[in-house]
């Protein structure tokens, strides 16, 4: 296990080095992924791990995707979606076009998700789904739309606790244990890397999602993130965070107000 002088070591280095600016990262978050790969790459010491990530500019890659990497599913806490398709989409449907953002998108299980309920809506073909993570690797998942068979079950599960009324399966092919979710889907999503710590907004959007992505980084960082969000939505747009995230403490209260049940605010002003 890797002392915390020595992670703080490893961030410099990486800043040094490279550009890429873990400072603002939650440290506990940090240091048990860099733990993780640390052992399962089987490194004696850490001075041969940090020599590695210096001199190795794939191993550097690697590490990076490693420690970005945030787990997800399609649907996932239904009840979320369950509002988002009785409250939201009813008031972004008086819209001629509809910007959505997911930041930090993973590997794309959510913005298929969002994809199918806007379909379901008769929004999809007046929208568009920006979705964005700062790991390549990914995104590259994400574009595919293409996710294991095996998780069809739950996720056909979570769709139906959504208030999701189709055959789940209808919106993909299956085939050698993958599942090959519909081109119809995918025509309507951009897929681009964006550093949430770093790079600055790059539309105006109706309603962005980041959940679950707050809570890896630093109340400084989660400030300077939720003041982007704000910059980059529209007057009466929707943003929601994961279920433990806020923007209280992040912006004044005055210009948001927050949906009954869910991390989910409009910007009122």
């Amino acid at each position: 296990m890797i002392e915390d002088i020595e992670l703080e070591t490893l961030v410099n280095d990486i800043y040094e080095y490279y550009g890429f600016d873990f400072g603002s990262y939650s440290r506990a978050s940090l240091k048990r992924r860099v733990n993780r790969i640390y052992q399962l790459d089987g490194f004696k010491n850490f001075y041969e791990f940090l020599s590695k990530v210096r001199y190795d500019s794939d191993y550097y890659k690697r590490l990076i995707d490693e420690i970005t990497v945030n787990v997800t599913e399609m649907f996932r806490d239904p009840t979320f979606y369950k509002v988002v398709r009785t409250q939201i989409l009813p008031l972004l449907a008086t819209k001629p076009f509809i910007r959505l953002w997911h930041a930090g998108c993973s590997t794309g299980e959510e913005v298929y998700s969002m994809a199918i309920m806007l379909k379901e809506a008769g929004l999809l073909h007046k929208s568009l789904i920006y979705a964005t993570d700062i790991n390549s690797k990914v995104l590259e998942t994400a574009k595919k739309g293409i996710f294991p068979l095996r998780m069809m079950k739950e996720y056909s599960e979570n769709y139906r606790d959504s208030g999701g009324l189709e055959d789940f399966s209808n919106y993909y092919i299956a085939n050698y244990g993958i599942a090959k979710f519909s081109e119809e889907l995918a025509e309507k999503m951009v897929f681009s890397q964006h550093n949430l710590v770093s790079d600055t907004s790059f539309n105006e959007f109706d309603f962005i999602l980041c959940r679950n992505v707050l809570i890896y980084f630093d109340n400084d960082l989660q400030k300077r993130v939720i003041k982007l969000f704000d910059e980059s939505l529209a007057t009466l747009g929707f943003l929601a965070l994961g279920t433990k995230e806020t923007i209280k403490y992040s912006i004044s209260t005055t210009k948001y107000k927050q949906l009954e049940k869910e991390k989910i605010w409009r910007k009122v002003k």
